[in-house]
C-alpha cells in the first residue's frame, strides 16, 4: 500500500485496533507513511455510516438542553496551567466571520456569537438540531461541504479536534481554502501525532480513538497537505488540556474488551465493579494534587504535548 497523498509505502504501525470507549464494532489496522509520517486509518466509511457512527455511539444523545451554556475564554494563569487555551475557538478574535466544523453541541456558537461574530456551524451529530432550533444559530446537520457557502466568505474557519475525523483531509483543506478570504486563517486542533503519548502508551494512547479517529498528523504532514491545498503553515504549538492526562489513566485503568462499552468514557457509574471504582477513586486524587498539571506543562514546553494547534493561512 501506498500513502493516498504523497505516493510512499506505507508500513502497518498497529494491528487489530478497536472502539475502546463506546463499543463500536469491527478491528482496524493503523499505517504509516515512510515519507510524511501520517497515520492513517485503514476504514471505509461512507457519509451514511459516518452519521451513524456518531449519532447513535457518541453520547451527545443524552445531552441536556437546559443545561446548555456557551463556552467562556480562557485567560490568566490557572488557564495556562490547566491547558484550556488548547480549543481553536479560544484564538479566534471578536466580530469577525467564522465557521466552526464539527461544532459538537454548539457551545462554540454561543461563544462566538456573544463575541459579536457572524457564527456558522457545521456537525456530523444530528444531536446539534436541537440545539439550534432552540437558540436559532445558523448550524446546518451533516458533513462539511465548501458549496455550502460563498467563495472567499469567512475570515476564520476552526476544527476543534475534527480534522482527525474526516475521511479525507485534503479535501476538507482545500474546501476550507475555497471559503475563507484571502489572508484568512484556519485553526485547527488535532492529536499530535509525534507527542509523547504514543510511545509512551502505544496502543492504548487515549487518542487513537478508534474508528472515529481516520488520521494522525505530523507538523510534517500538515505542512504538505495545507500546501497543497493552497494554505500556509505559519505557526503550530501544543497546547494540552491538562484533563488529558487524567483521562488517559482512567482509560487504561478501565481498559474494555473489544465490543465493550468503557465505564469511564461512556459513564456508565451503575456497570462499575469494586475495583474499578476504588482505582478511579484514586486517580481522581492523584488528578487533586496536580502533578498530571505539570507533566502535561513540562511536555507542551517541548513541543512534545499530546494537542497540537496548527494555524493554516491564505494567501493574499
Amino acid at each position: 500500500m501506498n500513502c493516498k497523498y504523497c505516493g510512499n509505502p506505507l508500513d502497518v504501525f498497529y494491528k487489530d485496533m478497536f472502539d475502546n470507549r463506546y463499543g463500536y464494532p469491527g478491528s482496524y489496522t493503523m499505517w504509516q507513511c515512510r515519507n510524511c509520517d501520517h497515520l492513517s486509518l485503514a476504514a471505509d466509511f461512507t457519509p451514511a455510516m459516518i452519521g451513524d457512527l456518531y449519532s447513535n455511539y457518541y453520547p451527545r444523545t443524552h445531552m441536556s438542553l437546559e443545561e446548555w451554556q456557551p463556552y467562556k475564554k480562557a485567560a490568566g494563569f490557572m488557564a495556562w496551567f490547566k491547558g484550556l487555551r488548547s480549543t481553536a475557538y479560544n484564538w479566534v478574535p471578536e466580530n469577525v466571520r467564522i465557521l466552526d466544523i464539527g461544532c459538537g453541541f454548539g457551545e462554540t456558537l454561543g461563544y462566538h456569537q456573544s463575541r459579536g461574530c457572524e457564527v456558522y456551524g457545521v456537525e456530523a451529530d444530528e444531536n446539534i438540531k436541537r440545539v439550534g432550533d432552540k437558540f436559532g444559530f445558523n448550524v446546518k446537520v451533516g458533513l462539511f461541504d465548501a458549496d455550502d457557502y460563498q467563495p472567499n466568505y469567512f475570515d476564520y474557519v476552526t476544527m476543534d479536534q475534527v480534522i482527525e475525523h474526516v475521511i479525507d483531509p485534503l479535501v476538507s483543506l482545500k474546501g476550507i481554502e475555497k471559503i475563507l478570504k484571502p489572508g484568512g486563517t484556519a485553526i485547527l486542533t488535532t492529536p499530535n501525532g509525534k507527542g509523547w503519548g504514543i510511545p509512551v502508551f502505544g496502543k492504548k494512547w487515549a487518542h487513537w480513538h478508534i474508528p472515529y479517529h481516520l488520521h494522525i498528523f505530523s507538523r510534517k504532514s500538515m505542512k504538505k497537505y495545507a500546501a497543497e491545498a493552497g494554505l500556509v503553515l505559519e505557526k503550530s504549538i501544543t497546547i494540552t488540556n491538562s484533563e488529558w492526562l487524567h483521562y488517559q489513566w482512567l482509560h487504561m485503568a478501565v481498559y474494555p474488551k473489544q465490543g465493550e462499552k468503557s465505564v469511564f468514557w461512556t459513564q456508565s457509574f451503575a456497570e462499575r465493579t469494586t475495583s474499578q471504582r476504588i482505582i478511579m477513586k484514586i486517580l481522581a486524587g492523584f488528578h487533586r494534587l496536580k502533578i498530571n498539571y505539570l507533566i502535561t506543562r513540562l511536555f507542551d514546553a517541548f513541543n512534545a504535548g499530546d494537542n497540537i494547534i496548527y494555524f493554516l493561512k491564505k494567501p493574499l
